[in-house]
């Protein structure tokens, strides 16, 4: 049993999709693996601690810790399963990734493939039916000829999946606008945080137009708007972040999240919260997915979808934290 806590776990419309989904989410990677230790029961913890708190969406992938993180998914739901809605992911086949403009669609997301991967999937997460199935990746170059979607599509039909999505490659996030325009996808994952706000100049608008529902990822940038680090942390070899933030850029997050925490002074928010309220303040957001491996990180995680909405001033003042970290003009 966990302590005496309790939350206001606010709801959305996840898109077409009509999932009724928890404005905060469940982000699964970290408890496959990848991010320093990480105790199994800890991880059992974390999930039952958030479905308690009203969590109802968890996000996983086939990657996670090659299939751990949703059978770990999989223990946890058993008895609660029908109410809890479970997205996944399934990888390209082997290549370079992200995948280069010269890959073909038919050689990297075969029909065959994607058969075979999605029904380790079902194994892995004890289920007949995935409630949302994403493409782990994508590139601009597959947009002329989206075969792997009219694949995906007679797989919908069969009753392997009920919706199907893509989850944005980190370089050119807009180049999913096209599939949502064409209709190809139910849901869409994009990175959105108070650093990269590229997705609110066209895709999340798009996403608004054509009715697709959006899941935030990376909401506090990898750990840097959680206000833990300092410039000379460091991470463990294995530890994703350990390459994440290499060379200067933990020195220069670390620095400008210092300037967040300015700018949301008497706001009445933590910096992690102000990261969630801010994601969640654009319209066409459905749920956003912070990482938690442990209770304590679910209840403050969860905690920040019963307080106020952000302020429209304060969101104003946010903008002006976005992160063009690729060109030499962006700042320190």
């Amino acid at each position: 049993m966990g302590r005496a806590f309790t939350i206001n776990m606010r709801f959305r419309r996840l898109g077409r999709t009509k999932f009724n989904v928890s404005e905060v989410g469940f982000g699964a990677w970290a408890i496959g693996g990848g991010w320093g230790p990480q105790q199994e029961g800890d991880s059992v913890a974390a999930l039952h601690r958030a479905l308690d708190l009203g969590v109802n969406f968890i996000d996983t992938a086939a990657g996670y810790g090659d299939g751990r993180s949703e059978r770990i998914i999989a223990g946890v739901l058993k008895g609660r399963r029908e109410s809890v809605v479970v997205a996944t992911k399934t990888p390209p086949a082997p290549g370079p990734w992200p995948p280069s403009p010269y890959c073909a669609a038919s050689e990297r997301y075969p029909e065959k493939y994607l058969r075979e991967n999605i029904e380790q999937r079902l194994r892995n997460l004890g289920t007949d039916r995935i409630d949302i199935l994403q493409l782990h990746t994508w590139t601009r170059a597959w947009n002329r000829n989206p075969e792997p979607f009219a694949a995906l599509r007679k797989l919908k039909e069969e009753g392997k999946v009920r919706f199907v999505g893509v989850s944005t490659p980190e370089h050119d996030q807009n180049s999913v606008i096209a599939l949502m325009r064409d209709g190809w996808v139910d849901v869409v994952q994009v990175i959105y945080n108070i650093f990269e706000q590229e997705p609110a100049a066209e895709l999340l608008p798009a996403a608004a137009e054509t009715d697709v529902g959006v899941i935030v990822r990376v909401v506090f940038d990898e750990g840097a708007l959680t206000g833990k680090w300092t410039p000379g942390t460091t991470f463990a070899e294995g530890d994703f972040r350990r390459k994440y933030f290499e060379g200067d850029r933990l020195g220069r997050a670390v620095a400008r999240a210092g300037r967040v925490a300015e700018t949301i002074r008497g706001s009445g928010y933590t910096l992690p919260q102000a990261a969630i309220k801010f994601a969640l303040a654009h319209r066409a957001v459905g749920t956003v997915i912070p990482g938690m491996r442990n209770a304590s990180q679910a209840e403050a995680n969860c905690a920040a979808s019963g307080l106020a909405p952000m302020e429209a001033g304060l969101e104003r003042r946010l903008r002006e934290h976005n992160w063009l970290r690729g060109f030499w003009y962006s700042g320190k």
